[in-house]
């Protein structure tokens, strides 16, 4: 169990999950739960996506390396990071293959409709930012530009490539993300030996480096990766349906899975767990309080806690 939701002194909820952390080599740190049961890695492997764009010979500038890496919130600058993207590569936003969408965050959808915006758009999507990059990186290796969501694209052949190298794993079959990207399976052990690679490996620095000096362009301003990266040297990616992996830099690979989906829940385990490690200390885990133990309510005040049950 990674957490539990107490209310009004009553645990009425029990969130089952799984975490893998790994060090340098894959030397085991810390493992809970099925470490080895398949899922679909999902938005948490966008740093490496992002590596086989830039190994296109694509240039970037770091926040735009940031926003490939991201699952944004849909605010105005994520929105000018990826048109910019796109831009210099010849592209505008018809070229992008996401659905229309409204963006993640509730105070950019409420700036939009408050401009007088009526329809959702592809640049608005929370993976508008990989799209972008991608297309920019076929227009860099001169690959297709219509097909770059196929699973036999040449860009989407060489991300099942590095996966399976850095997670160790087959990543077959493909599925389909919720973006209509190919999403790749592995394991909570796997996605912690990727981000292992993630903390420790030169080749992955740029992603690295991009996400952990813009952390809110590469989430949001409110989310538990923006504060992870705020509290700790690390890059931090989530993805749906509450999976995640940590790279600590020079320390630390973590995996982690929550089989409910409760990314709340998610969450509480992960700094749990680093709080257990010593890699957070008491009062930067304090920082965290609002993801550490999320507030329960009763009638709009306090009546309880999400917290670690393990």
């Amino acid at each position: 169990m990674l957490a539990r939701a107490v209310r009004s002194g009553l645990t009425e909820s029990y969130h089952d999950g799984a975490i893998s952390v790994l060090g340098r080599d894959d030397s085991v740190l810390f493992e809970l739960g099925d470490v080895e049961r398949p899922f679909f890695l999902r938005s948490a492997i966008k740093p490496f996506q992002a590596t086989v764009s830039l190994e296109t010979g694509l240039r970037l500038t770091e926040e735009q390396t940031a926003l490939a890496c991201s699952s944004h919130g849909g605010q105005s600058f994520h929105r000018s990071v990826a048109a910019s993207i796109l831009e210099s590569a010849g592209l505008d936003e018809s070229a992008l293959r996401c659905p229309p969408d409204w963006p993640l965050s509730q105070s950019a959808r409420l700036e939009l409709v408050a401009a007088g915006e009526t329809e959702p758009r592809g640049i608005y999507h929370n993976c508008s930012g990989k799209h972008s990059t991608v297309l920019a990186a076929c227009v860099a290796a001169g690959w297709p530009v219509d097909s770059y969501t196929r699973p036999d694209h040449p860009y989407q052949v060489r991300v099942q490539e590095l996966l399976a190298e850095v997670t160790g794993e087959p990543v077959e079959p493909v599925g389909v993300d919720g973006c209509g990207f190919p999403t790749l399976r592995g394991s909570v052990r796997g996605l912690a030996k990727a981000f292992t690679r993630l903390a420790f490996d030169e080749r992955f620095a740029a992603a690295r480096l991009a996400m952990m000096a813009h952390p809110a362009m590469t989430s949001d301003i409110d989310r538990p990766e923006a504060a992870l990266m705020g509290a700790l040297p690390a890059a931090v990616k989530g993805g749906a349906v509450a999976c995640t992996g940590v790279a600590v830099v020079g320390q630390l690979g973590l995996g982690a899975k929550c089989w409910d989906g409760s990314n709340p829940a998610l969450y509480v385990g992960v700094i749990h767990a680093l709080v257990g490690l010593g890699v957070l200390e008491a009062p930067l885990a304090d920082g965290l309080e609002p993801h550490a133990q999320p507030v329960v309510l009763g009638g709009g005040r306090p009546a309880g806690r999400l917290e670690p049950a393990f």
